[in-house]
């Protein structure tokens, strides 16, 4: 079974912390610390209905590029867990792809950034019917933008959902023409144990809290079997705890176990076959090096793992790139340029 560190792929950069942002909590931790705004042009607002029965709908923000190159394909960018489309990794990442003249959705996942309190369901790790409903409405409202395809990037949970949304053959849209996975917890049920480990303590009690949060944010009907479960997320005391009494009875799982196993994306990395990059750091404090060291990635050609050893969870702020480069998380995007331009 593989158990070493796959080779950089022809063109990629290799990754060196940039001082004093050194080791994985500093690297995870820099944008919480430093707070960097990313300014981007103003964008249109988008609203994608769910077409579920559910009334729910989605919000993103969409930018055009000043310069439009030709048959540059959409670039969706999704945000992690308690994150939105303002997350300083989002915004980085738009104004790089931006740039190099790239049209760009930011995308809020279901019950995050501006639906907040205004959802009946919520997002989890798996919820790719979502995804494709928006490109759907994408392709339908936005021919023009979607004509030379789309690119789908996920940091995080959405780095869970996107190699998912990949290897989901049967119902991958047409026009999606590759995908970017960037610190995902693809073994969700070894991830759930790894944040109960008491050196990720202080993260774990922050992204609760934050998860209660935007749950609770949408007030259940006294006696309902969503008030049932919002009381389960009041008593909650761990992720796992959160996952088993709300994520997956909400979702027809039977518990937590039943949720990680149906949605890991380890299970569908496999079924690939279009161009797919995955961007991990083996220190990452939050996320298990395992199951990325012991999967097979040369058996898998649509596969390209740019896993590096250091850059912490959503970190990777890279030595000689300069002030500005770095504060857009420099390092990162031109690795998502440079696979944007393998798809020319």
């Amino acid at each position: 079974m593989p158990s070493a560190v796959p080779p950089l792929p022809p063109g990629y950069p290799p990754f060196q912390p940039r001082l004093p942002w050194l080791g994985p909590d500093l690297q995870t931790l820099r944008n919480t610390l430093r707070r960097p705004r990313h300014a981007l042009p103003v964008g249109e607002v988008l609203v994608f209905p769910m077409l579920d029965g559910t009334g729910d709908s989605l919000a993103g923000t969409l930018h055009r590029p000043a310069a439009p190159a030709a048959a540059r394909p959409l670039v969706v960018l999704i945000h992690g867990l308690a994150g939105s489309e303002d997350s300083p990794y989002i915004r980085a990442a738009a104004g790089a792809v931006l740039a190099r003249g790239h049209a760009v959705l930011r995308l809020n996942l279901r019950g995050a950034g501006p639906f907040v309190g205004r959802t009946r369901q919520r997002y989890h790790a798996g919820r790719t019917q979502d995804a494709r409903a928006v490109l759907a409405h994408l392709a339908a409202t936005l021919p023009d933008l979607t004509a030379a395809g789309v690119v789908v990037v996920g940091y995080s949970l959405a780095g869970n959902m996107v190699p998912k949304l990949m290897g989901e053959v049967d119902v991958l849209p047409p026009m999606v023409r590759g995908g970017v996975a960037v610190s995902a917890p693809i073994d969700l049920s070894a991830t759930s144990r790894r944040f109960l480990k008491a050196r990720n303590r202080p993260y774990h009690l922050w992204l609760l809290r934050q998860m209660k949060a935007e749950t609770l944010a949408t007030p259940a009907e006294p006696g309902t079997a969503e008030a049932e479960r919002q009381a389960a997320v009041r008593r909650a005391r761990t992720i796992y705890d959160f996952d088993d009494g709300y994520v997956a009875p909400a979702n027809g799982w039977r518990d937590a176990e039943e949720y990680y196993r149906v949605n890991s994306a380890l299970q569908f990395l496999p079924a690939i076959t279009r161009p797919t990059l995955v961007i991990h750091a083996l220190d990452d404090p939050w996320i298990a090096p395992e199951p990325y060291l012991a999967f097979d990635w040369a058996a898998h050609p649509a596969l390209v793992p740019l896993i590096v050893t250091k850059g912490g969870h959503v970190g990777f702020h890279a030595a000689a790139e300069g002030r500005g480069a770095i504060l857009g998380g420099g390092w990162l995007d031109r690795c998502l340029v440079r696979f944007l331009e393998t798809l020319a």
